[in-house]
């Protein structure tokens, strides 16, 4: 008594689609798939300032020449 069957969720379906109709049903399909793409940006926007500054700043002072001598590598 618990579980529904697949016929009783085929019911469901049908008058769901007689209330509702198609194409609403199809531009609230949209924009829900809309709404979980734009969470799904905003979580990786998130995490990717911390990442991409460090990153940037990594790639400054790769293109910079380098004014400090290193006296590690020098000949004795």
């Amino acid at each position: 008594m618990g579980s529904f069957s697949i016929w009783h969720w085929l019911v469901v379906l049908v008058i769901v689609v007689l209330v509702f109709g198609t194409k609403r049903l199809g531009s609230v399909g949209k924009d829900v798939g809309e709404a979980v793409k734009g969470f799904k940006k905003g979580m990786q926007d998130d995490d990717k300032p911390a990442g991409s500054l460090a990153d940037e700043s990594r790639r400054e002072d790769a293109a910079k020449p380098s004014d400090v001598r290193n006296d590690d590598h020098a000949p004795r």
